[in-house]
């Protein structure tokens, strides 16, 4: 137990009032002010903000668009996210092709969150090579199945990840112990593996329903007014008719069907029981494979899908180094000029802000696991809640609540790159929270209790004693927010001004306009920056904790 006078010294106070005021600024209040819009009319509650859109057809089918959307995404992505998991770890193949499907898994998530959507514009849409290759001039691509694919191909890998790590948690005697007692490898697989993998399913489930929620720069290129959602529709409210109050309630309205799908969730994973790690000591034996016809049709699938992916990608590259999609096909680098002479600031800005952001996460995570977890002060699990308020709503509500809240006194900051910063920290610095808080849950605090004990202050324990333990965990947690700070749209397009700019945007703004062979550059170089800084980071995490390594990774 940390001693009590360690809490109560002045600079645990202040780093405790620092937090506390942050969450409320960046946090609560966005929140409020986007509920008070919405309900709070001349003075009283109301719903009446709310009533125009339930009216209105075209609103109504923008509600049930996004939720049969969000749901055939969740589902399907699920699917494919645990048939690539089985596959990495359920059956025999070298290291180095186990290595290649994570790798393949790894392109989406790099990547800016609609770059599946440019290729299958190109492949499918106008003049698309597969519809030339196949003959198929009639066929129209744009809607729901446009989109249905976009995003299932974008959002499968973060179901990839969770279930992964279930997996591999999975002892695999239990499974032996069911092969031995003649059970097929179906049976093996429907009674034992997937059942204990049920509360990673339903996680993996919940975050890409909820990343298909929230997602507004696929609906917006392959949905088109065919096919509404409430992100397009919410996003349109403020840009397109200057309606603050309608942008609120259409936001509202998308909080509604996140928040049912994660009570049903956690109330459907509480109901059992689905412990595998026991403490209990025993050999560990080596995994069987499931059986001749369960190993073909996952790699099957696999195959297809990675190659599909590859496909879509070499697209993009492709495109990125001809002059006109479909007309003038001849090899240029125009493009590439083209994004490094207009779209020079938009690089520029959106690395700045990266930077910027993303050491500032890495210490937000620091202090608020070092508080909640280590500190145990009064309110800690209010405050460790808080801080993961940001990720848990759609992105979209999380920049009309910003561009509300800060549009007006008594904090203006939409124009300014502090509002950027902001929305980036306060939303994605919550794998590094979550990660932190993970490792200090396995530091014994006698640790720090023996450098207090020796008159050393909690500042001195904090930065000598603490950092260096939970560093791989922050490393991870950074490595996170500085990809999403580069490859997000849906929390800060509505923030984003003449004055600062971000590589997304300019990819849309090319997409929307049919310049599809820059949008393909900016994606590209774009994918190379994040590919390239990742790697920094990964390189500066080896070398700055060379034993042992990232507690949690990103999720």
């Amino acid at each position: 137990m940390v001693k009590s006078s360690e809490k109560n010294d002045l600079v645990t106070k202040f780093t405790v009032f620092a937090l506390w005021m942050a969450m409320g600024v960046f946090v609560v209040y966005p929140l409020v002010r986007l509920l008070g819009v919405t309900f709070w009319v001349d003075g009283h509650f109301t719903f009446e903000n709310l009533k125009p859109f339930l009216d209105n057809w075209y609103d109504r089918r923008a509600i049930v668009n996004s939720i049969v959307l969000a749901t055939a995404v969740g589902l399907t992505g699920t699917i494919i996210g645990f048939i690539f998991a089985f596959a990495v770890t359920r059956l025999s193949m070298p290291a180095w092709l186990k290595f290649a499907i994570s790798a393949v898994t790894l392109l989406p998530l790099i990547s800016p969150p609609f770059t599946s959507s440019i290729a299958l514009t190109l492949s499918l849409g106008p003049n698309g090579i597969l519809l030339q290759f196949f003959g198929l001039d009639n066929f129209n691509f744009y809607g729901f199945w446009g989109t249905y694919i976009s995003e299932t191909l974008t959002y499968f890998p973060i179901a990839f990840m969770t279930l992964t790590t279930i997996l591999l948690r999975i002892d695999p005697n239990l499974e032996d112990a069911a092969y031995s007692l003649g059970s097929s490898p179906f049976n093996v697989f429907r009674t034992v593996t997937f059942p204990l993998a049920a509360p990673g399913l339903a996680n993996a489930f919940l975050l890409v329903f909820s990343c298909s929620l929230a997602d507004f720069a696929t609906p917006q290129v392959l949905g088109g007014h065919s096919f509404p959602v409430l992100p397009t529709q919410a996003y349109l409210q403020i840009t397109g008719m200057y309606d603050f109050k309608g942008g609120a309630a259409l936001s509202f309205l998308l909080i509604i069907p996140a928040l049912i799908v994660y009570g049903l969730q956690n109330f459907w994973v509480s109901r059992r029981s689905f412990v595998t790690v026991t403490g209990k000591a025993g050999g560990r034996s080596s995994i069987k494979g499931p059986g001749p016809l369960i190993t073909a049709v996952v790699l099957g699938t696999v195959t297809f899908i990675s190659a599909f992916v590859l496909y879509l990608y070499s697209i993009i590259l492709i495109g990125s180094l001809i002059k006109v999609w479909g007309v003038d096909n001849s090899l240029t680098f125009e493009n590439y000029h083209y994004v490094f002479t207009f779209g020079s600031k938009a690089i520029k800005d959106t690395l700045i802000i990266a930077c910027v952001g993303t050491p500032i996460g890495g210490l937000l995570a620091v202090l608020i696991g070092y508080v909640t977890k280590w500190l145990k002060v009064k309110g800690h699990k209010t405050l460790e809640t808080i801080s993961l308020l940001n990720y848990t709503l759609p992105g979209t509500v999380v920049g009309i609540a910003y561009i509300i809240a800060f549009n007006d006194k008594p904090i203006v900051l939409t124009g300014t790159v502090y509002i950027l910063i902001a929305a980036y920290v306060f939303r994605y610095s919550s794998a590094g929270i979550r990660n932190v808080i993970a490792s200090l849950t396995q530091i014994d605090p006698s640790i720090e209790e023996a450098s207090t004990s020796l008159g050393s202050s909690s500042a001195y324990t904090f930065w000598k004693i603490t950092v260096p333990l939970v560093l791989p965990a922050v490393m991870a947690g950074m490595k996170y927010l500085f990809i999403h700070s580069m490859t997000a749209i849906s929390a800060t397009i509505f923030l984003v001004s003449v004055h600062w700019s971000l590589i997304t945007t300019r990819i849309l703004e090319c997409m929307t306009e049919l310049q599809f062979a820059q949008a393909c550059a900016f994606s590209i170089v774009l994918i190379i920056i994040v590919f390239i800084a990742s790697g920094v980071m990964s390189l500066i995490a080896k070398t700055v904790c060379p034993v042992g390594n990232s507690t949690g990774g990103l999720r």
